[in-house]
């Protein structure tokens, strides 16, 4: 968290702020501009900018300036704040607390209009400093993205990888946007074992893949977020499916505890 879902809520929030000036660009924490970029070298670049779009890659949300493009990354526990009100209330892993300490990146934006109004804010909110903030971040490093990914694109991720299904998956380079939560629901509901060599997959089964992480996604997106699965209030130990009460096997997979049905993901 978070995954995809909840940066594409940080859009449509981050929308609001398009057509406003920066005025002044607070940057407090040095690790979180990444990109070997300082907090001032961040400050002389955006100060004066013109927010001209929104827009999202995967988990990344990038905010289109008239100078350079902005990229800002949540990490598992970042929470976007956009005139002070948050996008999301409460993510899976994070806190609902908007702790002044926890500002990790804020852009305050020139007042407008005759009555000279206040400008407003966007900021980053993230109490464990996952995320970061980065100028003109590589794009291309990402896959295409899971919200519009066509059946050709899965294809061409799994295509002859030995690697895990799931670790695929979670593969940004190959596939943007999809995180622990998603991938375990994804997985789940098209009834493949997340362990499987990613390239085994036969025509029908990377046909019903694509169908279920379709469906997830939307659904999911409808529901507010990638934590309101149908499998996630059995992710736990003793957790059973809730497709026909098997009890889930609790592995590590790709370096995620990844939770599966031994009885029907095959």
């Amino acid at each position: 968290m978070p995954e995809a879902l909840e940066v594409e809520l940080y859009r449509r929030a981050a929308e609001q702020v398009v057509g406003r000036t920066v005025a002044r660009v607070v940057a407090p924490d040095a690790w979180f501009v990444k990109g070997g970029s300082s907090p001032a070298q961040l400050r002389r670049a955006l100060s004066g900018c013109t927010v001209t779009a929104a827009r999202r890659r995967g988990k990344l949300l990038l905010l289109d300036t008239d100078g350079p493009v902005l990229g800002l990354r949540f990490g598992m526990t970042g929470r976007l704040v956009v005139d002070d009100v948050a996008a999301i209330d409460e993510l899976e892993y994070g806190s609902r607390r908007d702790a002044p300490a926890w500002d990790r990146f804020a852009l305050q934006f020139a007042p407008v209009g005759q009555a000279r109004r206040r400008g407003g804010t966007l900021r980053i909110n993230d109490s464990r400093r996952l995320g970061g903030v980065e100028l003109s971040p590589d794009e291309d490093a990402l896959g295409p993205d899971a919200l519009t990914l066509s059946f050709a694109e899965l294809d061409v991720a799994l295509a002859h990888s030995a690697a895990p299904l799931k670790a695929r998956l979670l593969d940004q380079a190959h596939i943007a946007g999809i995180g622990n939560l998603l991938g375990d629901e994804i997985l789940w509901r098209a009834g493949l074992d997340p362990a499987r060599a990613a390239g085994s997959l036969t025509a029908v089964e990377r046909r019903r893949l694509h169908r279920n992480l379709q469906r997830v996604l939307a659904e999911l997106l409808c529901r507010g977020g990638s934590h309101l699965g149908d499998l996630q209030d059995q992710r736990h130990r003793q957790g059973v499916c809730p497709r026909d009460g098997a009890n889930l096997l609790r592995r590590t997979i790709g370096g995620r505890t990844t939770f599966s049905c031994p009885a029907h993901q095959l």
